[in-house]
């Protein structure tokens, strides 16, 4: 005589990969925020020299050092990188570009104050970069299942 097979209720199936899928989405989503911010390391590092030889090369050395193409030059070099380890991850065009907007959107916002006085470079490139990580964390949030697959 066949044993009679236990089959979970609906409610048990059902939330038990809940509970899992929940657990390694965090999981992943944490990995891949270190991810991007290796990469954007590795970006400030690697394209920073990229810069001063080009800006050199066109007599406009300059730019590099006033706070506002500074600040932009950082965000692009942090951007490049971390969008092609995204491209490279199978990330799709629409959350590379809009991490990227989280790269400038602090730097942009913080040049009000600095233009106002209310605030120095120093400030400026601590802040822009302390405020990227929010920034990163809500445009994962935005689409988390995005990032499930890393």
């Amino acid at each position: 005589m066949p044993t009679p097979t236990h089959t979970p209720s609906a409610a048990t199936a059902h939330a038990e990969p809940a509970h899992t899928t929940h657990h390694l989405s965090a999981k992943k989503l944490t990995l891949h925020f270190l991810e991007m911010v290796v990469a954007m390391a590795v970006g400030m590092v690697a394209l920073h020299p990229v810069w001063t030889l080009v800006l050199d090369a066109v007599g406009a050395p300059g730019l590099m050092h006033d706070p506002y193409t500074g600040a932009l030059i950082m965000a692009t070099n942090m951007t490049v990188a971390m969008s092609a380890w995204m491209k490279v991850r199978g990330h799709r065009w629409r959350p590379i570009v809009e991490m990227g907007a989280a790269m400038y959107l602090p730097f942009l916002v913080l040049f009000v104050p600095l233009a106002l006085g209310l605030i120095g470079e120093g400030a400026l490139m601590l802040w822009g970069h302390v405020l990227m990580l929010p920034a990163m964390a809500a445009a994962m949030l935005l689409r988390p299942h995005e990032y499930a697959h890393c």
